[in-house]
């Protein structure tokens, strides 16, 4: 079974999807014009804009909880990871599908926003339900819903769990089963509380952990500031095949830098839209800049500064694919976390470890938060009867808690297997749906252009777009219009 699993995913994560990524993310770039960079200050201004409401979020709570999700574990071992199997140059292809990623981001978040709806009081909204409602296709929302309620609820908490246990038992020597009871008190009250309760807790720990984390790389930079230049020309240099010490990594550079960067940024993968739709917005398109911003934050920023550690201190080894190494600065070291700990422990010898752990701590206990909202809003779209899913949402709390606490005594890699393939096929449903479901998102775009250029705040009105299935936005356009 577990070769089957893996045959499965070997196919799912084929270098189709992440290519598929890469072409999705620039083709709505072009087709609108590249508004990621026509609109940044906008996603900046809108960052701190939208109202908290009975029923939804802030666009910054709503952005938190997106970030929190992205940002895990992935930003320190898949950066690394880039870096050892696609050279430095590796970083520079994160970068190019964070910025062409945005596109992708923006569009499924609009459409998540258009076609959400309330559910127990809330806002609830992603993948399923606009797959439902603009493609008219019940049974395709049903399957994505089934996978992201399975794959974040039951299978990968564990996973994340166990990479908590392990770096605080192996910085602090805490016994993972202490750890695992901690994780699950402090989740149980944040998860507990509902979506309101879990935005609340993204907006204060993300940003905190963010800007902890690059500053303690900032601070690296300035100590190594003269190798900067040298470390910016090695990045470019080898993302195009110009640099003779890494001869034909160009191929490997562009692949595994794709590759890392979609799986760290999530761009497209069906999951930021589902945190989108949280958030109490006058337009579809503020929170979709928004969103494109946060996959800026996750790339850019976060996994730039685990980069940056890592190359400008040197602490870091490049395989060939037919053995042995290109650069081999650290050996018998594996790549993942350890090339960040050993550039922070450049600083201090005692740091890294400690520092490693608990940014590990952090990325991983938000992606918890974020693993769970996916899958009770996934829940919440399968089960229509509102008793008998109030109930399973308490049973869905508590088998998430089981599987973080189980996970973090022992995991299995066929967990992460399984919880691998229902993430990839969320991607591959996705990206096929917004693919076919583009139009409302450009239509919205459009008029969200159209009323900032008459100096107006815009407020959506799908009839006036004639986008259907968009009934929520009646009333919550007499709300604004006011």
């Amino acid at each position: 079974m577990a070769q089957f699993v893996d045959y499965l995913n070997s196919l799912v994560w084929s270098k189709a999807l992440i290519y598929l990524c890469l072409v999705v993310g620039l083709y709505f770039s072009l087709r609108m014009r590249f508004f990621q960079v026509r609109h940044i200050k906008d996603m900046v201004k809108l960052l701190l804009g939208g109202q908290d409401s009975e029923r939804g979020v802030t666009s910054f709570q709503a952005f938190a909880m997106a970030v929190a999700g992205r940002v895990g574990t992935g930003n320190i071992a898949g950066v690394a990871t880039a870096i050892a199997m696609g050279g430095p140059g590796a970083v520079f292809w994160m970068w190019a599908i964070a910025f062409l990623g945005a596109g992708s981001a923006f569009v499924e978040s609009v459409l998540a926003q258009v076609y959400k709806e309330e559910r127990d009081g809330q806002y609830r909204g992603g993948p399923a339900y606009y797959i439902e409602k603009g493609l008219g296709m019940k049974w395709y929302g049903v399957v994505f819903a089934v996978s992201t309620a399975v794959a974040c609820g039951l299978l990968l908490p564990g996973v994340q769990a166990y990479n908590i246990g392990e770096s605080i038992n192996n910085a602090f020597g805490i016994n993972p089963a202490i750890t695992g009871a901690g994780i699950v008190v402090l989740l149980g009250l944040i998860i507990f509380g509902g979506v309101k309760r879990i935005g609340k807790a993204a907006e204060l720990i993300v940003p905190f952990m963010a800007i902890g984390y690059i500053l303690v790389s900032l601070i690296i930079i300035v100590v190594n500031i003269k190798a900067l230049p040298g470390v910016i020309a090695l990045i470019f240099k080898n993302a195009f095949g110009l640099d003779a010490a890494f001869g034909g990594l160009l191929g490997s550079a562009i692949s595994w830098g794709v590759k890392r960067g979609v799986y760290s940024n999530e761009a497209g993968q069906g999951t930021g839209p589902m945190a989108a739709a949280a958030a109490e917005v006058s337009h579809p398109a503020k929170q979709g800049l928004v969103q494109a911003f946060s996959v800026y934050v996750d790339t850019l920023f976060v996994c730039s500064a685990t980069a940056f550690m890592i190359l400008i201190t040197g602490k870091y080894n490049v395989h060939k694919a037919a053995g042995g190494f290109y650069v081999e600065n650290l050996p018998g070291v594996q790549y993942g976390p350890a090339f960040t700990q050993k550039a922070v422990e450049t600083l201090s010898p005692s740091l890294g470890a400690g520092f490693v752990a608990i940014a590990l701590f952090f990325f991983a206990f938000t992606t918890l938060m974020a693993y769970y909202y996916y899958s009770e809003t996934s829940l919440a779209y399968l089960v229509n009867d509102e008793k008998l899913r109030k109930k399973l949402i308490n049973v869905l709390r508590v088998i998430l808690l089981a599987s973080a606490f189980y996970g973090t005594i022992k995991t299995a890699s066929f967990a992460w297997a399984l919880g691998d393939l229902g993430v990839g096929i969320m991607a591959w449903l996705n990206i096929i749906a917004i693919l076919i479901l583009q139009k409302p998102a450009y239509a919205v775009l459009k008029d969200y252009e159209e009323q900032k250029a008459q100096g107006l705040d815009p407020v959506f009105d799908p009839d006036k777009l004639g986008i259907k299935n968009a009934d929520i936005w009646h009333d919550i356009k007499k709300k604004y219009k006011k």
